[in-house]
Order: C-alpha cells, then sequence, then structure tokens
C-alpha cells in the first residue's frame, strides 16, 4: 500500500486538508501533519531556537491528525523523520486556501515551503491551492464552509497520475491550482506569472502615537497569457505548473561576466 504524507500551512484543522485527504484516501495510507495554527506566508522558515512538539488531535473526520508547534516545513520535516516509519510514498501540502501563482509569492507561501522540504527529500509532491473569491476565509483557522467537490476530483487525478508515473522529467515538484468557478475539468500546463500581489504597505499610529505597519497587497492583473494567472482568472481552468529547486542560473553567463571584470 502506498504511503501518503499531508501537510500545509493554514493548520491542521483546516478544512482544506481534510479535503486532501479525501482526494486520496482511496490511493494509500494517508497522514495528516500540519501546524497547530495558521502559518500563511512564512515561506520556508525553520524552527531552530525553541523545541517543537508534535500532540495527536482528533480531527473532524475522525482521524488523528499530528499538530506541530511550528512552520509549515518543521511540520513536514517532522513528519518525513519523526512520525512516519518510512519515507512515503507521496506528499501534498494543501489544498491551501487561496491560490498560489506567480514567481515571487512561491518561496513566501507556506504551502510552497512545506512542498519544497519534502521535494527535496526526493519523494514526488503536490503543492495545492484552491482559488476564493471570499478573500474573508483565505487565513482563517480551522472549518471553514466552502465546496471542495471539484479540487477532490482535480487532485485525486493528479495524484493517481503521479503515483503511477512518478513527477515529470526535470520536475521536483507540482504546483496546482484550482480555479473556485471552473469553465471545465481541463488542466493547463502553466508558466508562472510575474506576480499574484502587488504588494503595500499601509501605516497606522498606535494610541501612544508610534507608527506601526500592515503589510498587504492588490491583486495583479496583468497576467500574459500562457500563466498560471491567465488560466485561473480569465480562463478559470486549474494550471499545473512542474518545479525544480535549482535555482542555479546560466552558469556559462556568470562566467563571461566574472572574466570581463
Amino acid at each position: 500500500m502506498k504511503n501518503i504524507l499531508l501537510c500545509n500551512d493554514d493548520g491542521v484543522t483546516s478544512s482544506g486538508i481534510l479535503a486532501a485527504n479525501e482526494a486520496v484516501k482511496d490511493l494509500g495510507k494517508t497522514t495528516i501533519v500540519g501546524p497547530s495554527k495558521q502559518q500563511s506566508g512564512i515561506g520556508h522558515a525553520l524552527t531552530l531556537f525553541e523545541p517543537l512538539r508534535i500532540d495527536e488531535v482528533k480531527l473532524r473526520n475522525n482521524d488523528i491528525g499530528y499538530a506541530i508547534s511550528g512552520t509549515p516545513t518543521d511540520s513536514t520535516l517532522l513528519g518525513i523523520n519523526e512520525i512516519l516509519d518510512e519515507k512515503p510514498d507521496l506528499v501534498i501540502s494543501g489544498i491551501n486556501i487561496g491560490y498560489n501563482l506567480g514567481k515571487s509569492e512561491l518561496t513566501t507561501s507556506g504551502t510552497l515551503g512545506a512542498a519544497m522540504e519534502a521535494a527535496s527529500y526526493g519523494i514526488p509532491t503536490i503543492a495545492v491551492s484552491q482559488s476564493v473569491d471570499n478573500h474573508a476565509i483565505k487565513f482563517a483557522n480551522g472549518k471553514i464552509d466552502f465546496d471542495f467537490e471539484f479540487a477532490i476530483k482535480i487532485l485525486n487525478k493528479v495524484a493517481k497520475n503521479v503515483l503511477k508515473k512518478g513527477l515529470p522529467n526535470g520536475a521536483d515538484l507540482l504546483n496546482l491550482n484550482i480555479p473556485e468557478n471552473p469553465a471545465s475539468d481541463e488542466i493547463k500546463i502553466a508558466k508562472l506569472t510575474h506576480r499574484m500581489f502587488i504588494p503595500t504597505v499601509e501605516s497606522r499610529l498606535d494610541p501612544r502615537g508610534k507608527p506601526y505597519y500592515w503589510i498587504d497587497g492588490i491583486v495583479a492583473e496583468d497576467d500574459e497569457k500562457g500563466t498560471d494567472g491567465y488560466y485561473i482568472k480569465k480562463e478559470q481552468v486549474s494550471t499545473l505548473t512542474p518545479l525544480n529547486l535549482d535555482f542555479v542560473g546560466n552558469l556559462k553567463s556568470a562566467e563571461e561576466w566574472l572574466n570581463n571584470m
């Protein structure tokens, strides 16, 4: 039987991770491991200066999950090295509430951070995110009122293919994004759009007159045709982007640049 590790950044009690479990429970034995609280936007952070705790929790589907006191990456790391007896055949990070699109957000996403950690072990990994029009639920803890039926169907299809054939050549992980109001069951292979959000900073004053700041963002709307952002927003179809962990640029070009200093 295949072993499937489920992790996320929205917390171990999130409706999204339970939906991911529903999507793949017919494909193998699932284990749910996630942060004890919402950890969106924390990227690939590790906890190095304080101890971590693992608590067993009973989830709404009556399964036992493992709540980790640290980050999404901590959760993946402890899931692989401490909770499971052997390396899993597949890791799924998600289903994240809100899409994860574009180049600039990949390293800030806790969903992708957890997925990258799993991929670094050579484990086939899928990061999966569900677009939501109601942004108030994006950072919710625990249960949300959302219909994941379509996402469950798409994730099952992709996960089944990964378990059967492995990842595409050259890919270390897959980034799957699913629209809220799908136009069809089609899945488009997409390149990354430039940005998901245009960052904004709002300055306010506390009661003592000292400034404090909120980081926020405006949704980017200039998605080039053929990108994940374009397909999700304009065509309302799911996107799949193969990613690899090698961030190295053109070595030959860098050598020529260095030699001409």
